[in-house]
């Protein structure tokens, strides 16, 4: 359809193509050519397995020819209507996502183009149904690159473009017990007692900044890019308590956590709580074309009954996104991929306990379900990162290299290895990834060894 050697993609790109995240002269991307469940290929015909789901998002793997029937079927139907418009495709895409949230409870759906601006609408339904104007979100937490989804971002990320972002932020601290700024004294609390320190930690930042004022608490319920930190039992409920007892809209944002990562549709369900707004994207399609989407209770729809909601987007609900979204959650149910990704967590903690029994350099691995990390330390004992704060090391680019010459594409961010694989993965070819890994790690064992 479109002509173009493949020896032209990458010197072409580098011609005309701005790059996101980037120092745009040391840009060095793989020129993709086509993928399939796990795998993708580039233009040399070179296999990766996909370690991270490309941008974590991929979680039906690569190729799936219901998804892309659905939605070449869309596009010869009714490629596109208008955002005031009813469609077929928007009111089953709106009952497939009802239906799956916690309970069926969030049963109103408000359609976006990504996770940032879904972020960014929770926030605005947030303060129109309360009246209230601040937002307390962590700060390990990457919520979008937006301005209001930026300025919700605790992590470095916002502080480049600070001061010209969204006011009323407030941030607070993760349940981060590995590196837990309240325990390094007492390493050994009990689960109970350090999940309500943290509860604690934020009832007292909610008390500083006066409860009347605050909107919502917005968070991964798993934090995603910045550890994969689980929080525990106890700490989301006793977060859902607080919201109750000040009248505060609890906001989980599952852009990354969610569409069976964790083993659950949504992260949320691993501790038996209810939000009131639910933000999705990534998973909601598998990538297949952009959408994100928020989920509210009725009540929080309720309150835009009688004025409107000034918000909206020329392509929400775009109705070849909705067949993707549809198609994916079919798919999904279909092949019990949420059932499969649960499975697959216990074979993947298995792997990554043994990977950090058998390197040194390994601090600690975290996961839940499909969605686990790698903590890599110069020193145990000490904890001392192998990579600074927002910065990398020799060693862990080496790493990183080591695996991509290989044909294993993950993630690292400052001293971590993320493991993001397509929920369909099979144990053999985790398996074939952690092989890799298992030698690449022996750069980082060196480095405390000298």
């Amino acid at each position: 359809m479109f002509d173009l050697p493949d020896n032209e993609i990458l010197p072409l790109s580098k011609d005309h193509v701005f790059w996101t995240w980037s120092a745009q002269a040391k840009v060095n991307p793989i020129a993709v050519k086509r993928a399939k469940g796990v795998y993708f290929w580039d233009v040399d015909e070179k296999r990766y397995l996909d370690f991270n789901s490309m941008t974590m998002c991929v979680n039906i793997g690569h190729g799936d020819e219901r998804i892309i029937k659905a939605m070449q079927e869309q596009a010869a139907e009714l490629p596109y209507a208008a955002p005031g418009m009813a469609t077929k495709i928007r009111a089953l895409a709106s009952r497939e996502v009802a239906q799956v949230t916690p309970n069926g409870a969030l049963s109103k759906v408000l359609f976006t183009l990504g996770g940032a601006d879904a972020n960014e609408n929770a926030i605005k339904l947030a303060r129109g149904y309360t009246k209230r104007h601040k937002i307390l979100t962590r700060y390990r937490s990457y919520h979008g690159a937006s301005a209001g989804a930026m300025a919700a971002t605790g992590d470095p990320r916002r502080v480049a473009w600070e001061p010209n972002l969204m006011t009323g932020v407030v941030h607070f601290l993760d349940p981060y017990r590995y590196r837990s700024t309240f325990h390094r004294t007492n390493p050994n609390i009990s689960e109970a007692d350090f999940a309500q320190d943290y509860v604690n930690h934020l009832e007292e930042i909610i008390l500083y900044e006066g409860p009347e004022s605050i909107a919502a608490v917005m968070m991964e319920s798993v934090t995603g890019t910045n550890g994969i930190i689980i929080p525990p039992d106890g700490y989301m409920q006793g977060v859902r308590k607080l919201c109750d007892k000040y009248g505060i809209v609890m906001i989980c944002d599952e852009v990354m956590s969610g569409f069976g990562r964790t083993g659950k549709w949504f992260a949320i369900e691993n501790w038996n709580v209810v939000p009131d707004i639910i933000t999705m994207a990534k998973g909601l399609t598998s990538a297949y074309a952009p959408l994100g989407a928020v989920a509210m209770k009725p009540e929080i729809a309720a309150a835009f009954d009688e004025h409107a909601f000034e918000s909206g987007l020329t392509y929400t609900s775009h109705p070849i996104s909705l067949a993707a979204a549809v198609a994916n959650i079919q798919a999904m149910k279909e092949d019990k991929v949420v059932e499969h990704a649960a499975g697959m967590g216990a074979v993947l903690r298995r792997m990554l306990t043994d990977l950090g029994e058998a390197h040194p350099s390994v601090g600690e691995v975290r996961s839940i379900g499909l969605f686990g990390i790698i903590e890599l330390v110069k020193d145990r004992k000490t904890k001392e990162p192998l990579a600074p704060w927002n910065g990398s090391s020799p060693e862990m680019t080496a790493l990183r290299k080591y695996c991509t010459d290989r044909g294993l594409f993950l993630y690292t961010h400052w001293h971590t290895v993320l493991i993001i694989p397509p929920l369909i993965i099979t144990e053999a070819q985790l398996k074939e990834g952690f092989d890799v890994l298992d030698e690449a790690l022996k750069i980082t064992d060196r480095t405390l060894d000298g």
